[in-house]
């Protein structure tokens, strides 16, 4: 699944620039709303919002790339093309892809016996900086910008660890958690956050008993020890934590998580009306967003989003002018989607095959492939954003202000 990144209160995941004059004076009203309106509120604020119709332009793609790689067993080098990249972030002005490559959720070799995720740098109109292979499928990726490092989570439903990659140097390093994941699963999207490195517990119960379990945590606070290469972790919250209803008939009211699928995570923008500077983690499966406030010693109140459809990555847009850039999976692409953008606006990676109610054949009948959609954070609601141009069917989403 992401950003992609907050280092330090009010910046967003995945926002390197500021917003334009204009679009900080509609931050600014955005801001007010946020006032008016807090994450209880029983209305729903109404933006009137245009829904033009937004350009997909391909700037990148796996088939033009190559990586070599080693069988299990074997000393012989093979090259292939690159394929099914997923999450995506930024830093400076390169953003970076991890291309999985057809390796398994635990780490298992592809047909051809690759086993090796390409991590790929590249500039905002396609060109190709650097790529690293790291062992194993790449299911997160995000960027510690203060560091300067990116970060990435390997194996999502099992067998899992992280590696950093400083772009500067090259230097790839390897790290191991300190003890197997208590809910028996992988680790998927990263946000920085209050100082803190947020990881999603992701495929729980894989190597154990079946998902929710109240003993599961849904996100990890990561930190890394650089002297012996070992990541430390605690439970941020659990798979059945107690949360209240963000949404629906009961809002405001008492409910208990049921986590079955924590997957990608976002860090919400500062002036966004609501749940505005929260960690956000999205239940792909069980189509929920949970927001919360976290500090370094413990969160706050939880608050769960019932969603009309499942998403992976969330990205909101923070200027006028800007392009949102995804990682369109089944067509091994990097595309840029350009148009203008309200200030605030939530555009979500729509995956209906990965709810957990899809049938096992997906696509099929009322569970259409990947799409764009524009989330409704009051009703939870995911209206289909109109797009023209070259094929898309997001997962890793980011949004880029110009």
């Amino acid at each position: 699944m992401t950003m992609h990144v907050l280092d330090s209160p009010g910046i967003a995941r995945r926002v390197a620039k500021t917003c334009t004059a204009v679009g900080a004076v509609a931050a600014v009203l955005v801001g007010m709303t946020a006032f008016a309106l807090p994450a209880g509120a029983q209305t729903h604020a109404k933006t009137h919002q245009p829904t033009p119709t937004y350009t997909v332009r391909t700037i990148l793609s796996g088939k033009s790339l190559r990586h070599w790689y080693t069988k299990a067993g074997s000393k012989v080098r093979h090259s292939e093309p690159l394929a099914d990249p997923d999450d995506i972030t930024r830093i400076g002005n390169d953003l970076f892809t991890a291309f999985q490559n057809g390796v398994g959720p635990q780490g298992q070799a592809s047909p051809d016996g690759n086993r090796d995720s390409t991590v790929v740098e590249f500039t905002l109109s396609g060109r190709l900086v650097a790529q690293w292979d790291i062992l194993g499928k790449c299911d997160g990726l995000t960027a510690n910008t203060s560091a300067g490092l990116v970060v990435a989570t390997v194996n999502e439903d099992a067998n899992s660890s992280l590696y950093t990659i400083d772009p500067s140097s090259g230097q790839v390093v390897h790290y191991s958690y300190h003890r197997p994941l208590p809910h028996k699963g992988g680790t998927d999207a990263i946000s920085f956050y209050n100082g803190l490195m947020l990881i999603s517990a992701s495929a729980p119960g894989t190597t154990g008993a079946a998902a929710p379990k109240p003993y599961y945590p849904a996100v990890y606070v990561v930190t890394l020890n650089q002297a012996n290469h070992v990541a430390y972790f605690r439970a941020l919250f659990y798979d059945e934590s107690h949360a209240s209803a963000a949404n629906g008939p009961h809002i405001g009211g008492p409910v208990r998580l049921g986590l079955t699928d924590p997957d990608s995570n976002e860090v919400v923008p500062g002036f966004e009306p609501r749940f505005a500077g929260d960690f956000m983690l999205t239940s792909q499966g069980d189509k929920e967003q949970i927001y919360v406030h976290v500090t370094p010693t413990g969160h706050g109140r939880l608050w769960v989003l019932d969603l009309s459809q499942s998403v992976d990555d969330t990205a909101w847009s923070t200027s006028w002018h800007g392009a949102y850039y995804a990682a369109s999976t089944g067509d091994d692409t990097i595309v840029e989607i350009e148009g203008s953008f309200w200030p605030g606006t939530a555009f979500v990676a729509v995956t209906p095959c990965d709810a957990n109610n899809a049938p096992a054949t997906c696509p099929a009948s009322g569970f259409p492939a990947n799409y764009l959609g524009h989330l409704d954070m009051y009703t939870g609601h995911i209206d289909r954003v109109l797009v023209r141009g070259a094929a898309l069917h997001p997962q890793g989403l980011i949004f880029v202000a110009f």
